[in-house]
């Protein structure tokens, strides 16, 4: 047996005891996502897409918060003198 012969048994079942095909659309799409893994490779590539986005984010995130730090950095030395007293000390 493979191992989507319960969900076409269910499916089978279903079918021939409904009055309309329609009834059994439930059944149907349970065996067809047995046999693709159509939802499940979605699910899957969504999930995957999601990570790379917020992978991408931080890492934005990530090099603006080190450009920003660099930049107060550079900034502050000058004006707090801590280049030159060195300069001074070590003369």
């Amino acid at each position: 047996r493979s191992r989507c012969h319960p969900f076409w048994q269910e499916f089978h079942k279903c079918y021939a005891l409904a009055d309309k095909p329609e009834e059994c659309v439930l059944q149907r799409d349970d065996y067809l996502e047995c046999l693709h893994h159509s939802k499940e490779t979605l699910r899957t590539k969504t999930i995957q897409d999601e990570a790379y986005k917020q992978k991408e984010k931080r890492a934005k995130e990530a090099a603006a918060s080190k450009k920003k730090a660099d930049s107060a950095a550079a900034s502050n030395v000058p004006r707090l003198n801590v280049v030159e007293e060195k300069a001074k000390a070590t003369a």
